[in-house]
């Protein structure tokens, strides 16, 4: 099957309806004018004029569905007869064909704010999700011709971007485990990658998005408690690990200096007491309590 070409705006320019209205004025006063005069002549010219007078009042009301206002930041789609014309996107106040229907398309920021959906993160587990997007129709005639109803097709795709996204991408690889960006850490670049996938959806409807970010994101509730454990126990680990590397610093410091500066001369026994004390008391929680050696090392 042929796919069919997308649409593509054409800028229409309208004649103005102050021209039209004062022109029509201007007829009517006139006209009037001359009737109410034939009027109190013969009676059959006056009758055949007061049918003109009829017709041209029936005219005179299809005109006025001709009048249209375009107000800023707003547009009109002009289609006559099931054939697009163009869009008149300069505000102000104009005429067209009567039987020419002008539809309303707004060309201001939109905010969506998405529905909190369920799905499973790429290592699968059930995360809670939304975003905001902030969009604008750039192309009025493919918002109009192209998708049915534009305000649901945007918000339809929103949802399903941001599903593929979290399918996609960890909610926090703290642990290593892949090396996609995770959603809770990289921010910035889930936005790129977000606003990017949604401008490839909206682009058949000729909507351009501005902004999209992600507005709440969580652990599903039946499990949120045990990823909450998972956190606290990575935060312990990754804590431990640097007071442990501190301390192996700092102890290897204290025997280069005892040896350097000649203070005591320790073997390989007496060296491996002294770090492990050292370490004990750089790494323990509690205050260190200090014991007396009346004896030896060795008894």
């Amino acid at each position: 099957m042929a796919t069919r070409k997308p649409s593509q705006e054409v800028l229409f320019h309208a004649r103005s309806g102050w021209i039209i209205l004062i022109g029509t004025l201007a007829y009517f006063a006139v006209y009037f004018t001359v009737v109410r005069q034939l009027a109190t002549g013969d009676s059959g010219i006056a009758g055949v004029y007061w049918i003109f007078t009829v017709v041209s009042l029936l005219v005179a009301l299809l005109f006025m569905f001709g009048y249209f206002i375009v107000n800023p930041n707003m547009s009109r789609v002009l289609v006559l007869f099931g054939k697009y014309r163009g869009t008149v996107r300069e505000p102000g106040f104009y005429w067209t064909n009567p039987f020419t229907n002008k539809r309303v398309v707004s060309l201001r920021a939109h905010n969506l704010s998405s529905d909190r959906i369920k799905v499973n993160d790429l290592l699968g587990n059930p995360i809670e999700i939304g975003a905001v997007v902030v969009w604008q129709v750039h192309d009025t005639a493919q918002a109009q011709f192209d998708v049915e109803d534009y305000y649901q097709y945007v918000d339809l795709q929103c949802e399903t971007a941001v599903r593929q996204l979290a399918k996609s991408h960890p909610y926090d690889d703290s642990m290593g485990e892949t090396e996609a960006p995770s959603l809770r850490t990289d921010t910035d670049q889930i936005s790129t990658e977000l606003t990017r996938e949604l401008q490839e959806r909206l682009d058949r409807a000729g909507v351009e998005v501005l902004e999209a970010r992600i507005s709440h994101l969580a652990y599903a509730p039946e499990i949120a408690s045990a990823m909450l454990q998972r956190q606290q126990a990575d935060a312990i680990i990754a804590a431990r690990r640097k007071i442990v590397e501190g301390a192996v610093g700092m102890v290897d410091d204290a025997l280069t200096q005892l040896s350097e500066r000649g203070v005591v001369e320790l073997d390989a026994e007496r060296r491996a007491t002294l770090v492990g004390n050292l370490l004990v008391v750089l790494c323990g929680h509690s205050t260190p309590q200090p014991v007396l050696n009346t004896g030896s090392l060795y008894t």
